[in-house]
């Protein structure tokens, strides 16, 4: 499924977010959507355009236009690559000529849908195959692709709006691309799009409209294909950080680590933590650092439910050791690049801080500059510290 033409005035909005090292393979630029008629395809064929007219050498491997007049009045003027034809039970179907656009060796190619199904008797069963065929020739590709399409959200999207995507393509796709571009659209002016009959003919819309384009479904499909843009993102800064050895890596997102250990007040930190993260629709660790010396068998059942709540409230759980309990936890929220630490406040009383040492949030404190520290206070121990 390709995007939609926008209609004049109405340009689609495009977020370019990843640009990863360059390899000796063709890049590979994504226009990313989260459902038909966003403006994948426009877009695309616009910068084609724009490159068209800088000089660049480009041609149309396969572009569908779905009979949509402003995008074939787009795609006017570009070379094309002419399709394959194969023989299937009688009928003629066209797909792209993969050896053809190779042996032309554009510098780029442009490829629509990327998780299309090739018709029997192709080189390839899967469209996204034949494009990384093209990368591998060393050949530019800018292609399209709608959220839904994604492997790892394929069980997901069936629960959002009751449709089974049956042609997907392994995340690892998007994963490898070297640009990834958000086409995005709000829900209700998509829905504005469908009904002017932009994005399918006037006898479709009704069907469309009480069922894949309800607004609930648009709405939760949008979110997926921000939450998966912000996870390229992520790991593209994570490359960077590692590449350039940055030792004070920036957030991108909100990170909660929660420290806990077998007491009254772990159950409060873990839902703590567990609202801040929701709050701010970040990730929650829950980390608990096994010390020389400490007794598990007595607190084994206790943390064991410990580990069973974090999960069940969407978080990783982490179990490290150490001897240093306060160095193992500043490691994991530098390395996790936490924004938040969570720990119980401390038992110790002043005297024993200065005859021991700091508490372990003290020194996390002291440590953390870049990092805020929650101090969860311990209801059952109100009144019987000193200190």
């Amino acid at each position: 499924m390709s995007g939609a033409d926008p209609p004049t005035g109405e340009a689609p909005q495009a977020e370019p977010f990843a640009l990863k090292t360059l390899r000796n393979r063709g890049r590979h630029k994504i226009f990313l959507g989260y459902a038909p008629g966003v403006g994948k395809t426009f877009t695309m064929l616009a910068e084609a355009q724009r490159r068209l007219q800088r000089g660049e050498d480009l041609v149309v491997g396969f572009v569908e236009t779905h009979g949509r007049e402003a995008t074939a009045e787009l795609a006017e003027g570009l070379p094309v690559v002419p399709r394959k034809e194969i023989d299937y039970r009688g009928k003629i179907f066209e797909e792209m000529d993969t050896a053809a656009v190779i042996a032309r060796k554009p510098e780029w190619a442009l490829v629509d849908e990327l998780a299309h199904t090739n018709v029997p008797g192709s080189v390839h069963e899967k469209r996204w195959q034949s494009v990384d065929e093209i990368l591998a020739a060393g050949i530019n590709v800018i292609s399209t692709v709608n959220v839904q399409h994604f492997e790892s959200l394929n069980d997901t999207v069936f629960e959002i709006t009751t449709v089974r995507v049956r042609e997907t393509l392994p995340d690892s796709v998007l994963d490898r691309a070297d640009e990834v571009v958000l086409v995005d659209l709000t829900a209700d002016a998509l829905i504005n799009r469908l009904n002017r009959g932009v994005v399918y003919d006037l006898d479709k819309i009704p069907g469309a409209l009480s069922n894949f384009f309800r607004k609930g479904n648009l709405v939760a499909l949008r979110e997926l294909a921000l939450r998966k843009t912000a996870e390229e993102v992520d790991e593209t800064l994570q490359d960077y950080i590692d590449e350039h050895e940055i030792e004070t890596p920036w957030a991108t997102e909100d990170r909660v680590v929660v420290c806990i250990k077998a007491g009254s007040v772990a159950k409060k930190l873990v839902r703590r933590g567990y609202r801040m993260a929701k709050r701010m629709q970040g990730k929650l660790f829950v980390v608990h650092v096994h010390t020389p010396g400490e007794t598990l068998g007595r607190h084994h059942d206790e943390l064991a439910e410990l580990f069973e709540l974090a999960r069940n409230l969407g978080g990783t759980v982490v179990e490290l050791s150490g001897d240093s309990e306060a160095d193992v936890i500043l490691n994991f929220a530098r390395e996790h690049r936490a924004t938040f630490v969570v720990l119980g406040q401390s038992r110790r009383s002043r005297m024993e801080e200065i005859l021991r040492g700091s508490s372990l949030i003290a020194r996390i404190m002291r440590e953390t500059e870049e990092i805020d520290v929650l101090a969860v206070a311990d209801p059952s121990k109100a009144g019987k510290e000193a200190g």
